[in-house]
């Protein structure tokens, strides 16, 4: 039977000792850590049993959510009970002898409950006993060697309590396509079968141009594009992954007129991961794969749904669109982004800027699992009014943008069932193929900064170099403070 003893900072730092009985992960939590000091008495205390499928998670557990925090594997093996042969007994009973074959704990412990779900954990005198030994003097996990300071800054996985077990452990990171996978992309004439991320695409036209250069630069073709899809899709696909997919099709490039498609065509082949709503054939792209078929389809620009499949009208994110109008110069729209920024902060909630890559600011705000889009929309309006009550003369709140007077919009409206905002990462149909690139906040303070200054031929060396900065979206569901 296996073991783990998991290193949570949650409110309260503590490990999580847990048993293999039964089926499930019988557990305490261990304040101070276990000890190889033999008659040392650590505190424990009974807690919920866990599912199997949490023996080997390390990562975080996002905000607004139970246990809310970073985890490490900091121990993981076997062990065996001696004196009662049936564990799941022994623990009803109060009492539980085991030897632990891990990594870190080896040897003979009890677990003696003393009251209610009070109980303590001890090491037995054996030849694995040491005199002197604290748990947080071994600080690295047995599974990647890293701390909790490191899994936290740099996590690659998400426990998400409210998806089965099976599902619950939310890769963060995917593989990139394997070098010989873009070779391979290369190699093919104008059209072919290419092979990536498991997956034989069949793929067309390689050599048309899909946007025009722009500072003196050649054209973008079909397949410099399907590179870049590949290269950023273990980037993107988190936010597209269990949303449908609005796709905005341009089959003969950015310059020709584009129309939106969300029906699947009756070609599209079986594996391609699809909900069925209303009627239509969505695509979800749950398979990294799936986004390089949207794109060889034409889709230049993604645009995934703001709620999930399984929740369609409970959406995951609070949306604001800082939309320029006519004669709205950059600075005026930087000001507008600084104040919600400053609002932010008062508030204490997390959100993440991008550049559109076009003229315009977005700001995502990600929210647990709960409120309608009526309750969004309202929220985000609120904030929004209150911001742009500050620099009355930038904003306008008429619908039409003829009627702006050329002032820029706090668009709160996108927050509503199939609305949607383009994803990180996508491009946009404009010369050089710009993209809709995340930002740091303290970016906005940058006088290089540009709405449409990352491009597919820039942005994989920036998050190459500086990560994925709208991360946070991932990591933080949160629930929307009242606004007075």
């Amino acid at each position: 039977m296996r073991f783990v003893v998991q290193k949570h900072r949650a409110r309260r730092p503590h490990y999580d000792f847990r048993l293999e009985i039964n089926g499930v992960l019988v557990s305490w939590a261990v304040p101070k850590g276990p000890t190889l000091a033999p008659g040392v008495r650590r505190a424990a205390f009974h807690v919920e049993d866990h599912p199997m499928e949490y023996v080997d998670f390390e990562g975080i557990i996002p905000a607004g959510t139970y246990g809310a925090g970073d985890v490490i594997v900091w121990d993981a093996g076997t062990w065996v009970p001696y004196k009662d042969p049936d564990p799941a007994k022994a623990v009803a009973a109060g009492e539980l002898h085991m030897e632990l074959h891990g990594e870190k704990l080896r040897g003979r412990f009890v677990i003696v409950r003393t009251r209610g779900d009070e109980w303590l954990l001890m090491h037995k005198r054996d030849e694995h006993a040491v005199a002197v030994w604290n748990a947080d003097d071994h600080p690295h996990s047995v599974l990647s060697g890293r701390t909790n300071d490191e899994v936290k800054a740099d996590p690659d996985r998400l426990w998400r309590a409210d998806l089965p077990a099976a599902r619950a452990s939310v890769p963060l990171k995917l593989p990139p396509p394997a070098e010989e996978e873009l070779r391979a992309l290369d190699r093919l004439r104008s059209t072919g079968t290419w092979e990536v991320f498991g997956r034989a695409l069949r793929v067309t036209n390689l050599d048309k141009d899909l946007f025009p250069g722009r500072d003196g630069e050649p054209p973008v073709t079909k397949r410099e594009l399907l590179r870049y899809a590949a290269r950023i899709a273990p980037t993107v696909q988190p936010y597209l992954a269990g949303r449908a997919l609005n796709l905005h099709r341009f089959p003969n490039g950015s310059e020709s007129k584009g129309f939106w498609q969300k029906d699947l065509p009756s070609h599209a082949p079986e594996w391609l991961p699809r909900w069925e709503h209303g009627g239509t054939t969505y695509l979800v792209v749950d398979d990294p794969a799936a986004l390089v078929w949207a794109v060889n389809f034409g889709s230049l620009e993604w645009h995934p749904w703001t709620s999930k499949v399984d929740g369609p009208q409970r959406p995951t994110y609070a949306l604001i669109d800082l939309d320029p109008g006519n004669s709205t110069p950059w600075e005026d729209l930087l000001v507008l982004a600084r104040l919600h920024r400053t609002a932010f902060e008062h508030l204490g909630v997390e959100a993440r800027p991008k550049v559109t890559g076009r003229r315009g600011i977005q700001i995502w705000v990600p929210i647990a699992p709960g409120p309608d889009f009526d309750t969004t929309r309202a929220w985000v309006e609120h904030l929004s009014r209150t911001v742009g009550a500050v620099v009355p003369d930038l904003v306008s709140w008429k619908w039409e943008r003829a009627d702006r007077g050329g002032l820029a919009r706090l668009d709160y409206t996108q927050n509503a069932v199939n609305k949607t905002l383009v994803a990180p990462y996508s491009p946009r149909p404009a010369p050089g193929a710009p993209v809709s690139a995340p930002v740091d906040w303290d970016e906005l303070d940058d006088p290089s900064l540009r709405p449409d200054g990352f491009t597919i031929r820039t942005v994989l060396d920036r998050v190459a170099e500086r990560g994925d900065l709208f991360a946070g979206v991932l990591r933080h569901p949160q629930r929307l403070p009242r606004l007075t």
